[in-house]
């Protein structure tokens, strides 16, 4: 199943200039305004009742926009007003409805995530660009990976492990050295972080229809969390990984510069 698909732009630029936009903000000054203005500019209504959610702010409110339109179908245009927008278009005021008729709609599907904690309990959780495994002490990590059911690492010793999506690729997962994966591209980056042993172990790339099982050796002593994105979960025990196969997320991109062109430039990047 393809994780990421493109969908094709409208013939007529009216199906996207009828739409009733709703816009969300960060908390900035700078954000508020731009909703301000903007839903001043091209009139918005309660996101229930919206065709288009307009994101003003940075990365991490993309990404807790995505979260909450999961399942919608209601796709989301952000424009940078924050600090980091890799996930965001550049901000204008003029020309949105334009912007948005010729911009490219883009699917996603996140991963599923499943912790068990030290007493037992279950933690579910969705992560659009990575599940990592943090050690939470002094003390290295002791993990055993399993994928589709068979070991592959019976003991894996580091500060940590990602599995990214392509989405998620050129965050945590690049500054932990792992490989910058293209949007299209139907693969998981599992990336050690920190890697003592085996030390030459570089990660591997899986289909995006693996299932990835992490199990935390010694959790008393070397106790391990597990984030889903911004999502922690403490002093884990076991850790499953797998593709959402059911819930979907859907972002615009302006089509001069879209997400494909986004992760080309930083390969080239040095």
């Amino acid at each position: 199943m393809n994780r990421i698909v493109s969908s094709p732009k409208p013939d007529d630029a009216s199906q996207i200039t009828d739409k009733k936009l709703a816009f969300v903000s960060s908390d900035t000054d700078e954000a508020k305004h731009a909703r301000e203005t903007l839903a001043a500019q091209y009139g918005e209504v309660p996101i229930a009742d919206a065709d288009i959610i307009v994101a003003l702010g940075g990365d991490g409110l993309m990404l807790e926009t995505l979260y909450a339109q999961m399942g919608t179908n209601k796709p989301i245009y952000g424009m940078n007003r924050g600090s980091v927008g890799f996930l965001m278009n550049e901000y204008r005021e003029d020309g949105l409805r334009e912007r948005l008729a010729k911009a490219d709609t883009t699917a996603i599907y996140p991963l599923e995530m499943t912790a068990t904690d030290d007493n037992g309990a279950e933690h579910s959780a969705l992560a659009i660009n990575e599940v990592s495994l943090l050690r939470q002490t002094s003390q290295a990590a002791r993990l055993k990976i399993s994928v589709d059911g068979r070991v592959r690492l019976e003991e894996l010793i580091c500060d940590g492990i990602i599995v990214a999506t392509p989405a998620g690729s050129t965050a945590y997962n690049l500054s932990a050295h792992g490989p910058i994966l293209p949007i299209t591209a139907q693969l998981l980056a599992l990336t050690p972080i920190s890697a003592f042993r085996p030390r030459r172990w570089r990660g591997a790339l899986l289909p995006d229809w693996a299932a990835v099982d992490i199990e935390i050796l010694d959790p008393e002593k070397r106790p391990v969390s597990a984030s889903a994105d911004h999502r922690e979960i403490r002093r884990v025990t076991k850790v499953s990984v797998r593709e959402s196969t059911e819930k979907e997320g859907r972002i615009m991109f302006d089509d001069d510069h879209g997400w494909d062109e986004r992760i080309l430039t930083e390969m080239f990047r040095y």
